[in-house]
């Protein structure tokens, strides 16, 4: 990964494979994953299915991460912890206001902008390509024990010592006007 990896710093975990249907590893948000504040944009969170996850992982965490957002903390558009380990897909738009296509029990936190949900890519104009980490974390608990208003970051802290795997692909984002 390029310069800004939010994963460099962390412990190393095993990796495994995460896919999607909605965008491939390193191209571009096809537009209905962009923020409905953009045109064409409709916040709806990626088809993600997954395989190959450690044995001994209890539960996955889903986070969708832009470390080049112009904040000094990047910019999280969606997490989501306590997802049962017998899920391995999530279907696009699993992530709307109420969480209608994820697992029972699953918790969603609020983004960046303190909605809980799925919320879409909207670079500022002319600050060049962002990238987004969308990574399902494997996990040697049950539940995160976390608060259902904690912020992702929190939710990243709270798991780093969970972590068992790690699946990321990355998506991309640039306005130019």
């Amino acid at each position: 990964m390029s310069a800004n990896d939010p994963f460099a710093r962390l412990p190393e975990a095993a990796s495994f494979t995460v896919t999607s249907t909605t965008v491939s590893d390193g191209a571009a948000w096809p537009p209905a994953q962009w923020s409905s504040g953009t045109s064409g944009g409709k916040d709806l969170s990626p088809q993600l299915s997954w395989s190959g996850a450690p044995a001994g992982t209890k539960s996955y965490a889903v986070t969708v991460y832009d470390p080049d957002a112009p904040t000094g903390s990047g910019f999280w558009h969606w997490a989501v912890a306590n997802i049962p380990a017998t899920a391995t897909t999530l279907p696009e738009g699993a992530g709307d206001d109420a969480g209608s296509g994820l697992p029972l029990g699953s918790l969603q936190l609020p983004n960046d902008a303190r909605r809980p949900r799925y919320i879409g890519a909207a670079p500022p104009a002319g600050h060049g390509e962002h990238r987004y980490f969308v990574t399902v974390h494997a996990l040697d608990v049950d539940d995160v024990g976390i608060a259902t208003d904690s912020t992702p970051a929190l939710l990243g802290f709270t798991i780093a010592g969970h972590i068992l795997g790690r699946a990321t692909l990355v998506a991309t984002a640039e306005t130019t006007q």
